[in-house]
Order: structure tokens, then C-alpha cells, then sequence
């Protein structure tokens, strides 16, 4: 019986083997499926972790350098704030040196004892040129139209219109000068305009 069954075996084979050569154009061998060994495992394990390792590395080193970069936009941040508040809190120091000889002159006008008229319109005068320098170096800016200018709403303010030998809507007369801080307007002029013939 035992026989029989390797016969059986043998047979059962022998057809599995002719199945093979028949799918299997003539002249190529079948592949052989190599079985790894343990020394092949612990070799692809041992890759794994070593590129598991790299990419840690890398990972760690990516963490480092955005973390720098965050604190360096953080600094940079905080000093441009830094900046930006110094120059809210001293944006007029500049002008405020110019106006302190100003004051000076008048505090020392007023010092004199018996001040004659010549001498305070002299002290009032040079106290003038010294604010007009100083308006000037800060770019503080009369606006003082002629007569006959022609009325810019951007620059002059109306304040009444009156009869007059000249084109309607030019300046008669200047009641109060204007003044102009770099290009912004401070003060419109406040002037009578020529009202229509």
C-alpha cells in the first residue's frame, strides 16, 4: 500500500512537472525563487534601521533650523516694533531742536529791563528768522498766495467772497497763511476769493 502511494506521488508530480514544460516556451528555464536566509533578513534590517536613522538625523536637523529661523523672525519682529515706537516717541525731536533756540531768544527778550521799541522789534525780528529756519529745515511750508492766484480748494479755505477788478474765484486778500508739512496739508490759507463780475 505504501508502495502504491509513491507511485501515486511519483505520478502526480511527473504531471506537474509536464504542466510547467507545457506553459513554458521552449528554451527559457524556470526562475528559481531563492529562499533568504537569516543572514539576508538581519542584512535588510540592519538597512532599515540605518536609514531609519538618517531620516531621524535629517528630521532633527529640519527642526533645528526652523526653530532658529522662527526665533530670528521673532527678533526681527520685535525690533522693528522697537523701531517703529522710538519713532512715534521722538518723530519730533528733530523739530523740537530746531524750536529750542526759539525759545531761548524770546526768554532773553523778555530779560531786558528797560527794552526801548527798536530793540524789541530787532529781538522779534531775528527770533523770526529763526523760526522761519526752523520751519524750513523741518519742511514746514508757508502756503501764501499772491493776489490774483487762482482759489485751490486742496490748499486755500474761502472764507467770504467779495467785489473785485479781477476773475471770479482768485484770491483777494490772505487773512491767515496756510502751511504745508512735507506734502500734507497742515493749515489751508484762509483767503477772500473775487466774486463774479
Amino acid at each position: 500500500m505504501q508502495h502504491q502511494e509513491n507511485m501515486q506521488t511519483e505520478t502526480e508530480a511527473q504531471a506537474a512537472n509536464q504542466a510547467i514544460d507545457a506553459a513554458q516556451p521552449a528554451g527559457e528555464a524556470v526562475p528559481e525563487v531563492e529562499v533568504g536566509t537569516s543572514d539576508d533578513v538581519v542584512d535588510a534590517e540592519a538597512k532599515h534601521v540605518q536609514i531609519i536613522a538618517e531620516l531621524e538625523a535629517k528630521v532633527a536637523e529640519l527642526q533645528d533650523a526652523f526653530m532658529r529661523a522662527k526665533a530670528d523672525g521673532e527678533n526681527i519682529r520685535r525690533r522693528a516694533q522697537e523701531d517703529i515706537s522710538k519713532a512715534h516717541k521722538f518723530a519730533i525731536e528733530g523739530f523740537a531742536e530746531a524750536m529750542v533756540p526759539v525759545k531761548d531768544s524770546l526768554e532773553m527778550a523778555l530779560k531786558v529791563e528797560t527794552p526801548s521799541i527798536d530793540s524789541l522789534k530787532e529781538g522779534v525780528e531775528m527770533t523770526l528768522k529763526q523760526l522761519s529756519a526752523a520751519f524750513e529745515k523741518n519742511r514746514l511750508l508757508e502756503i501764501n498766495p499772491v493776489q490774483g492766484e487762482k482759489l485751490d480748494p486742496m490748499k486755500h479755505q474761502a472764507i467770504s467772497m467779495v467785489p473785485a477788478e479781477q476773475d471770479a474765484n482768485t484770491v483777494v486778500t490772505v487773512l491767515q497763511k496756510g502751511y504745508n508739512i512735507a506734502d500734507r496739508l497742515l493749515r489751508p490759507a484762509l483767503v477772500t476769493v473775487a466774486q463774479g463780475k
